[in-house]
């Protein structure tokens, strides 16, 4: 136990001990055999319960014996008069408390409670939370009695505005309590829920703004307990993004439509459904996605009867039908285009963050200044650095991009354990500045070259882009979800650390591809590449593989209609 000496013993203290254990031990060996052979031969009377008790009241954390009590309570009730039965039960709950205290983070024993109440007819709910407020006075960060309670309450129906209160009463007495917090979060969503905004809805202004001022009072009285930033970093979250089409494209030379979505889903699910019509007809298709996998994907596709492409019809009118997201989207294909596409306009409050009205923005901005005024004091204080970035990605990344990569370096030195983790963060807040950049300049052409990303992400915003410079930077394999940019023709990825091309599978219109100065050791690892039909220029220089023998031989093999191949 904590905050107590070790006392010395001696040899025949030590001894003594030791044979005091080997008798419990003895005991314990006993009654678990006679436990065993009581259920075998099927004899589950109350004997069984006053072995069990023996048994679990030094140790309540034996699961099997808790599963013994439970079919001798579920004889006993057939058997048991009412009266009987409510003294049975009385006893059951008192061994279950004297259980608690021995381990109040037993899983067998809040389990066994919960099957207990859940049987009787009229359960004292009222006796139950005042059991809950007493253990978590002893422990209020024991999540065992924190499911208890929530698992009361919804029994109960206690109203989430009185375990709000509760919640203040904790917090108030003790900022650094995990639970409290947590609690909050599932609680306010319940006191105000907001229209179409999913389970993760976003809360009123009045009430955000009254949350934002509790967990500052409480991050600057212990700005190193992690409990209140937490909390902070989920009142700064944005809420489930809307069911939406995001993109529909049309390629007359692949023969094929494509469709990004607003949320990964798997087509062809009970839930999930696309309905296709071509010029208000409908059109049986097969949905796949672009890696070829049966998993959720933001991304799917289908094959189009070339009959519908290569008519004479001046145009052809695509609309997909998303029945479970309440959503559609339609496109035109004209006769002299080879491919048609419609996309929503995005903006950054509708990809990256929420909308901000002027108090919010007023609101964070200050926490922000106060944040910056808390860091100079506490300037190695992880927490607050990382709320100081998450503050500036909510009020305008592109702003202050350049003052966000400062903190990240920053952050970084003070907390090198994490700086893998800081890296794929930090790449994954460039790449959303850079897809905004794309987008308010409506280019199909991206540069993330020498931005050191370690990691890519949100490849299913770029569905449209034809060349993607990412070289120069950190990245270690170019990722599956790769297979999304069905119009990409150019992909530079030169000077890496490239090991895998699994990502670059189904391209059907890359022409050109850079891998020079990379990590690729083995031919294999080139496999991927015959999977893009339109492949025909290639740099493998400065890669350990081009010392292979036979490797010209084996690449005219593996590709032969790629006409310059670089090694």
């Amino acid at each position: 136990m904590h905050g107590r000496l070790k006392v010395k013993t001696s040899e025949e203290q030590a001894e003594a001990k030791r044979l005091e254990r080997e008798q419990k031990l003895k005991l314990y060996q006993s009654a678990t055999r006679a436990v065993f052979q009581k259920r075998q031969a099927g004899e589950l009377d109350e004997s069984v319960l006053e072995l069990t008790s023996q048994i679990l009241g030094a140790n309540p954390d034996f699961a099997t014996l808790w599963n013994c009590r439970r079919e001798v309570l579920q004889q006993l009730e057939a058997q048991k008069s009412p009266e009987e039965l409510a003294t049975l039960v009385k006893a059951e709950l008192g061994f279950l408390e004297s259980c608690l205290r021995v381990n109040p983070k037993s899983y067998g024993t809040w389990h066994h409670r919960c099957w207990l109440l859940g049987r009787l007819p009229e359960p004292n709910w009222a006796r139950e939370l005042e059991l809950c407020a007493r253990f978590l006075e002893v422990d209020e960060r024991n999540f065992h009695c924190w499911d208890y309670r929530r698992f009361v309450a919804a029994q109960a129906a206690v109203p989430p505005a009185e375990e709000l209160a509760f919640t203040d009463s904790l917090i108030t007495r003790n900022f650094s309590n995990y639970s409290s917090w947590h609690y909050r979060s599932c609680l306010l969503p319940q006191l105000h829920p907001q229209p179409d905004s999913g389970p993760r809805g976003r809360l009123p202004e009045d009430v955000l703004l009254k949350e934002l001022e509790l967990v500052q009072n409480a991050f600057f009285t212990d700005p190193n307990d992690q409990s209140a930033w937490f909390y902070h970093r989920w009142l700064l979250g944005r809420a489930d993004p809307q069911d939406a089409l995001h993109c529909l494209h049309v390629s007359r030379d692949e023969a094929c439509l494509t469709v990004s979505f607003s949320r990964p889903l798997l087509v062809g699910s009970r839930t999930e459904t696309l309905l296709l019509m071509v010029d208000e007809s409908p059109l049986i298709v097969e949905w796949r996605t672009p890696d070829g996998r049966h998993q959720p994907s933001h991304i799917w596709l289908c094959d189009l009867p070339t009959t519908f492409l290569n008519d004479q019809l001046p145009q052809h009118t695509f609309r997909v039908i998303w029945t479970a997201g309440n959503a559609q989207k339609e496109c035109v294909i004209f006769k002299d285009c080879q491919e048609g596409w419609c996309r929503d306009s995005a903006t950054d409050e509708q990809l990256f963050r929420c909308e901000l009205s002027l108090e919010k923005s007023t609101v964070l901005q200050s926490e922000l200044k106060s944040c910056k005024e808390l860091q100079e004091l506490e300037p190695e204080n992880k927490w607050c650095l990382l709320t100081i970035i998450l503050l500036m990605r909510a009020l305008d990344p592109l702003l202050y991009e350049k003052e966000t990569l400062q903190y990240f370096e920053t952050l970084k030195a003070v907390d090198p354990m994490r700086a893998a983790y800081l890296d794929d963060l930090r790449s994954k807040f460039l790449l959303e500045n850079s897809v905004l950049r794309m987008e308010y300049a409506e280019v199909r052409v991206l540069h993330l070259a020498h931005k050191d990303l370690t990691v890519l992400c949100h490849l299913e915003q770029l569905l449209l882009v034809t060349h993607l410079d990412l070289s120069h930077n950190h990245l270690r394999a170019l990722p599956p979800a790769l297979a999304a940019l069905r119009c990409l023709e150019v992909l530079q990825a030169s000077d890496n650390v490239i090991e895998s091309l699994d990502g670059v599978t189904n391209l059907p219109r890359l022409q050109e591809l850079s891998l020079s100065n990379n990590c690729l050791q083995q031919p294999a690892a080139l496999q991927p590449l015959a999977s893009c039909p339109r492949l025909l220029h290639l740099n493998l220089q400065g890669n350990p593989l081009c010392q292979a023998v036979g490797i010209l031989e084996h690449l005219a093999q593996l590709l032969p209609s790629v006409s310059s191949i670089l090694t």
